[in-house]
C-alpha cells in the first residue's frame, strides 16, 4: 500500500496522454492478471419493471417512460432458470425494480426455489438499492434482510444502485434511493458475513472527474477493511428514454481514460469489468489494453440498459464472445462468480 494514488494525483491522471495512461494501467493489469481475460457463462433476468423509486436516469422503470408494467411469477422465472441451466450457465444474476405490490417472499422465495433445484447454481442478487426498499417497505432492518437473503439462497450481491456516491449529484439524478452511507453500510454488513460483492459505478451523465474520482476512493476505503469486493465495473450512461436528457454521449477516450485511473486507483480491489452492456463489445474488448481484465458474461438477456439503448437485449455467443477475446490478443478464462477459473478456451 506504499505510494498510493492520492486524490489530487488521480485527478491529474486524467490529464495524462491516452496511450501513456494506457501502458501505465496494462502494466497493473498484467502484474495482477497477466493476459487472461474473464469471463462466465451467465443469464440476467430482471423480473419486475414496476418502481417506487424515479431515477432520472432510469429508462427501464415502468412508472416513467416506459408504459408497459410486468412482474413475473416465480414460475415463469423458474422456466427461464430451467432453460439456463440445459445451456451450461454458472450464475444467474437477479435484479429488480423497487415493487411496492409484491410480498416479501416474491423477491426472496424465487431465490430459495432455485437453490432446491439447482444447488449448484450461484444465485447473485439484490442490489444495496433493493436491501434498502425491502428495509424500509417491510419494516425490517438491514441486518434482517442480509440473513433473510442467504437463508434463501443468496451467494453473491451485485454492485447496483452505487450511481455516484458525491450526495449533490445522487440527490439530482436519484434522490430518494439508498443514499451513499446506507449502500456502504449495507455491503459492509454483507462482506462482515463473509459473503462477496462487486461495485459499480454509473459515469457519464452530469458528474465531474472529480467525483468519479471520490466514487474511486471510497470503495478503496471499505475495501482496505473488509476485502469483500470482487471486482469495480463502471457502468456507461446510457442517453436514451430518460429524464436526464445528456445531448451526446461520453466519448470512447474519456471512457477508456476512466478504466485505466480506476485500474491504478483500486490497487486493493482484484478485478476491474469492462462490461460490454453499456459500452459496447468493441470498446469492453479495448479497454482490455487500458486495465479492464474481466468482460462479464454472455449474459442471454438484458432489460434495464437495452431500454435506454444499449445494444445487450439478447446477450452474447459464447463461441463469438471468447473468439472476439482471442483474436484481440487476449486469453479468454471462463471463470465461476468469484474468480475461480473454471475452464481456459
Amino acid at each position: 500500500m506504499n505510494n498510493r494514488i492520492n486524490f489530487k494525483d488521480a485527478v491529474k491522471l486524467y490529464e495524462r496522454d491516452l496511450f501513456e495512461l494506457g501502458e501505465l494501467a496494462d502494466e497493473k493489469r498484467q502484474e495482477l492478471h497477466g493476459k487472461k481475460t474473464y469471463f462466465n457463462i451467465n443469464r440476467h433476468i430482471n423480473p419486475t419493471n414496476v418502481c417506487a423509486d424515479v431515477c432520472k436516469f432510469c429508462a427501464y422503470s415502468a412508472t416513467r417512460k416506459n408504459p408497459n408494467q410486468y412482474t413475473m411469477s416465480h414460475e415463469e422465472i423458474m422456466k427461464i432458470v430451467d432453460n439456463i441451466v440445459a445451456h451450461d450457465a454458472k450464475e444467474v444474476h437477479i435484479v429488480s425494480a423497487h415493487n411496492p405490490n409484491v410480498t416479501l417472499d416474491w423477491y426472496l422465495g424465487v431465490f430459495k426455489k432455485i437453490k432446491e433445484k439447482y444447488p449448484a447454481l450461484h444465485v447473485k442478487a439484490l442490489t444495496a438499492a433493493e436491501v434498502d426498499f425491502l428495509s424500509r417497505h417491510h419494516g425490517l432492518t438491514y441486518d434482517e434482510v442480509l440473513d433473510l437473503m442467504i437463508e434463501n439462497g443468496v451467494d453473491s450481491m451485485p454492485g447496483g444502485g452505487a450511481e455516484i456516491f458525491d450526495e449533490k449529484v445522487r440527490d439530482y439524478i436519484c434522490k430518494g434511493k439508498v443514499t451513499s452511507d446506507q449502500w456502504f453500510k449495507i455491503h459492509r454488513k454483507w462482506h462482515e458475513r463473509g459473503k462477496k460483492s462487486n461495485v459499480t459505478m454509473l459515469f457519464g451523465h452530469v458528474e465531474s472527474r472529480e467525483n468519479r474520482i471520490d466514487h474511486m476512493m471510497r470503495i478503496r476505503e471499505l475495501q482496505d477493511i473488509t476485502g469483500g469486493f470482487n471486482a469495480f465495473i463502471p457502468l456507461v450512461y446510457q442517453t436514451q428514454n430518460n429524464y436526464l436528457n445528456i445531448d451526446k454521449p461520453i466519448t470512447a477516450n474519456e471512457i477508456l481514460k476512466t478504466y485505466a485511473v480506476a485500474r491504478l486507483v483500486l490497487d486493493n480491489v482484484p478485478n476491474l469489468k469492462a462490461y460490454w452492456v453499456t459500452s459496447t463489445v468493441n470498446l469492453a474488448l479495448v479497454a482490455q489494453e487500458f486495465g479492464a481484465n474481466d468482460l462479464d458474461g454472455t449474459i442471454e438477456k438484458e432489460s434495464i440498459n437495452s431500454a435506454a439503448g444499449a445494444a445487450s437485449a439478447n446477450g452474447v455467443d459464447v463461441k463469438e464472445f471468447t473468439g472476439l477475446i482471442k483474436n484481440s490478443g487476449f486469453t479468454p478464462v471462463e471463470r465461476d462468480s468469484v474468480y475461480n477459473e473454471i475452464k481456459v478456451w
